[in-house]
C-alpha cells in the first residue's frame, strides 16, 4: 500500500494556517508512538547538550521534529534535510512565519550524496534508513557530519513485523507500507552497521511491542487502510478518533513504560 500519497493528502488539510500546521503537528506527536519515544530520547539529550548545539534532521518530512526541537531550546540551530523538494520548499514557507524560524533552514539532499564534515552535535533519523538501499553508505556519511562525541538517534522498523511483511496482498506488494526497501532491522544486524560506519559505541531497543502495536492499528493502520478505499473517509476521521484515541493513548503509554523482549519497531543511538 502507497503510505506516502496519504501523509501528503493529511499534510494539504492541515497546511493552510500555522496554527492547524501546529495542530497537525501536535496531533502527529499524541498519535504517533514513535513521536513518544524520540521526545523521551531528546529530552534525555537536551539535559547533557550545548547551549549552542547544531542538529541534524536527516529525512526531516513535514518539519514536526525540527519544530519540536526549535522549541526546545531557541539557541539551538536546526538543519533539515530531505530528497523531496517539495517537502523543503513547503517546510521553509511554513517556518519563515514562525517566530522560531530564525534558527530553523531546511534544504534539499539526498543522503548517499551527504558529505559534511564534524558539523552536528545530534543527528536524528526517523523513519528514513528503511526506505534507502544504502544504508551503510548514509550510516558512514552521518557518521562523519557527527562531531567527536555526538549522537545519531535511529527510530526505524525491525525485523518482526515493523513493515507488516507478514501481510501479502493480491496487487503482488508484501507489506503495509510498500516503500520499504527492507523488512525491517535485526536488533544486532543494525548495531554491527554502525559500528562498520565508524561508531564506538551503539545502545538499541525494541518499541513497539504488543500494547503499542495494537495501538499503531487502531490509530494508524486501519484509518490509512481506509483512507485508501476512499477519500470521503476523511469526514469520518475526527468522529473515529474520538472514539479510539483514549484506548490508544492508554496502550502508547504502557508500551513506551515497557522494556520490551521484542516489538515491530527499534531505537537506536550510535555514538561518535
Amino acid at each position: 500500500m502507497q503510505y506516502d500519497p496519504i501523509k501528503q493528502s493529511l499534510g494539504k488539510v492541515f497546511n493552510h494556517t500555522p496554527w492547524l500546521r501546529i495542530l497537525f503537528y501536535r496531533l502527529l506527536e499524541l498519535l504517533l508512538l514513535r513521536s513518544w519515544y524520540i521526545r523521551r530520547e531528546l529530552e534525555k539529550w537536551a539535559q547533557t547538550a550545548p547551549d549552542n548545539a547544531n542538529i541534524l534532521d536527516a529525512g526531516s518530512g513535514f518539519g514536526q521534529y525540527v519544530w519540536r526541537l526549535a522549541k526546545t531550546n531557541k539557541r539551538w540551530t536546526i538543519t533539515g534535510i530531505d530528497v523531496k523538494s517539495e517537502q523543503i520548499d513547503d517546510c521553509n514557507r511554513f517556518f519563515k512565519k514562525l517566530s522560531i524560524g530564525r534558527q530553523v533552514s531546511f534544504r534539499e539532499a539526498d543522503l548517499t550524496r551527504f558529505s559534511e564534515s564534524e558539523q552536528y552535535h545530534l543527528i536524528l533519523s526517523v523513519d528514513v534508513m528503511e526506505h534507502i538501499e544504502e544504508d551503510e553508505l548514509v550510516m558512514r556519511n552521518l557518521y562523519d557530519a557527527l562531531k567527536p562525541g555526538g549522537v545519531l538517534i535511529i527510530s526505524t522498523p525491525s525485523d518482526q513485523g515493523g513493515s507488516d511483511i507478514h501481510e501479502h496482498h493480491s496487487n503482488g506488494s508484501h507489506g503495509f507500507i510498500d516503500e520499504h526497501v527492507r523488512d525491517g532491522y535485526n536488533i544486532h544486524d543494525i548495531g554491527e552497521k554502525l559500528m562498520r560506519a565508524g561508531f564506538s559505541k551503539t545502545k538499541a531497543s525494541y518499541t513497539y511491542g504488543k500494547p503499542g502495536s495494537l495501538a499503531w492499528k487502531l490509530s494508524m493502520k486501519l484509518p490509512i487502510l481506509m483512507l485508501n478505499k476512499s477519500k470521503l473517509f476523511f469526514i469520518l476521521l475526527p468522529i473515529y478518533y474520538i472514539l479510539i484515541y483514549p484506548f490508544a493513548y492508554v496502550l502508547n503509554h504502557t508500551d513506551i513504560r515497557m522494556h520490551h523482549q521484542k516489538g515491530t519497531g527499534l531505537m537506536v543511538l550510535a555514538f561518535k
